[in-house]
């Protein structure tokens, strides 16, 4: 068994069982892969995929556990080689992020800035998708960090972080009828026709709380996962937008009103999470840092000590989270 064949069946199942597309991500030919997973199988006495002709069409229930191991025993081997390199040169070496569009574009841009300027040796990569592409990701070890405010609490084998709280904001135009009232209600805001983020996508779990709360049904006409998509809808005229606070720029925006809804909703978090076992590097240590100043190396540390989610969140209870 070697660890190149191991590398194979793990990325073949990750490219959908398009071993062309295997071997184009890695650099080498798909013949020499079909060769190393029969190889890897007979030396196993177990198909760890199904056939037909020369197509794999699916994942053996055997193949299933053993590219689960295949995967764990890679992680461990970029951890060694992690290890290797903090020892060899601590400011170089390449730090992957999955994140949604809402904090890549208005939370990430000021710290990845600072990051790069302090190790522009390490080679910075950027991943953006839903919340639950974001948190398997990082439990899959695809990459070092998940940063999402939701889907992370559905993976057991991540560290979960909190990082800051935010709430929202009514966007209209400068003559909606919204912008006279003194303060609105979620009467108010249930009248028009709502444009707002994706269920799943930054903190929408709390908008539907808050109306299911009151019983109210809020006609939510369109819904996108980026709130500069949003915005775009809500100047042609086809409903109000409910965005987090940090996605309204006062010059880029300033065509539009945004009304503070913060007693309208409960706050979300915006956590960061890591898979459990990662060895983190000095540098990955000041990227948290930089994002989320109270999760020093210190506090880190102590999270990667805990054993479950009601030891992480004793933990936490005690920082008073900053307000993005």
């Amino acid at each position: 068994m070697k660890l190149q064949q191991l590398r194979y069946i793990w990325e073949v199942a990750h490219h959908d069982l398009n071993v062309s597309a295997t071997a184009q991500s890695l650099y080498t030919s798909q013949p020499g892969i079909s060769k190393q997973i029969r190889l890897l199988e007979d030396e196993l006495g177990v198909e760890i995929f199904s056939r037909s002709g020369k197509h794999l069409t699916r994942i053996t229930p055997a193949g299933q556990t053993i590219i689960e191991k295949a995967g764990e025993i890679l992680r461990k081997t970029e951890s060694i080689k992690q290890v290797a390199q903090e020892f060899s040169n601590e400011k170089k070496g390449s730090l992957s992020i999955a994140t949604t569009h809402t904090q890549a574009r208005y939370a990430l841009p000021g710290v990845i800035n600072n990051f790069i300027a302090k190790y522009p040796e390490v080679s910075l990569h950027m991943h953006q998708g839903t919340p639950i592409q974001i948190s398997e990701m990082a439990a899959e070890g695809a990459v070092d960090f998940a940063i999402a405010t939701e889907g992370l609490d559905l993976f057991s084998d991540l560290i979960m972080m909190p990082c800051y709280r935010w709430n929202r904001s009514i966007v209209v135009e400068k003559d909606h009828p919204l912008t006279q009232k003194k303060q609105i209600s979620l009467e108010d805001v249930a009248e028009y026709p709502i444009v707002t983020y994706v269920f799943g996508f930054t903190g929408r779990s709390k908008l539907d709380e808050a109306f299911i709360h009151k019983g109210l049904a809020p006609k939510v006409v369109f819904t996108a996962s980026d709130a500069d998509v949003i915005k775009t809808y809500v100047r042609l005229g086809l409903g109000i937008g409910i965005i987090a606070d940090m996605a309204h720029d006062e010059l880029i925006d300033d065509d539009l009103i945004a009304i503070n809804a913060s007693h309208l909703f409960e706050s979300s978090t915006t956590m960061i999470g890591c898979r459990r076992g990662t060895f983190i590097r000095g540098y990955m240590y000041e990227f948290i840092e930089l994002f989320a100043p109270h999760l020093t190396k210190e506090v880190v540390d102590q999270a990667f000590e805990k054993h479950n989610r009601a030891e992480l969140d004793a933990l936490f209870n005690s920082i008073q989270l900053p307000s993005h």
